[in-house]
């Protein structure tokens, strides 16, 4: 049975799935990783999900405030042996979720072009690619992706 926890950064098990992450970033960006480690910090994260299959944490996510009508979804992971299984889409969806009941109107984010599967996990969640934001703005293996959310 799958479960979800809203939670923070503070969350033990949300820092457990994100230290794995930043494992797997470092493999895949390489010399990169620095620059983009510096924007990926969890110390204030107030929105991040957890979920649990049969008990054992195997996904998470965050989001965090871009603007008055944004968030920007942040440090998505899910173990290697539960991808392929809807747990990165079902985290997305409660990342969507909760930003609605907040009154936020547009998710956005920033993937890597060495993430193809993520990239086609938030394609197939309905997200279209945007021109690079922020600090990504002319980073080449940045690609930023948006989502207006449903009313």
């Amino acid at each position: 049975m799958t479960t979800f926890k809203r939670t923070d950064s503070g969350d033990t098990d949300f820092q457990n799935l994100v230290a794995l992450l930043d494992k797997d970033l470092a493999i895949r960006d390489g010399t990169e990783h620095a620059f983009y480690n510096q924007f990926n910090k969890i110390d204030m994260i107030r929105n991040a999900i957890v979920c649990y299959a049969d008990g054992k944490p195997v996904g998470c996510g965050a989001f965090k405030r871009y603007d008055d009508s944004s968030v920007e979804i942040k440090r998505m992971y899910v173990l290697p042996e539960y991808r392929g299984k809807s747990v990165g889409l079902s985290v997305v969806n409660e990342l969507e979720q909760w930003a609605k009941e907040l009154h936020y109107a547009t998710c956005i984010l920033e993937t890597g072009k060495r993430q193809p599967e993520a990239i086609r996990l938030y394609q197939k969640a309905g997200y279209i690619q945007i021109e690079n934001f922020g600090q990504y703005k002319n980073v080449e293996n940045s690609v930023c992706m948006k989502k207006i959310l449903p009313a």
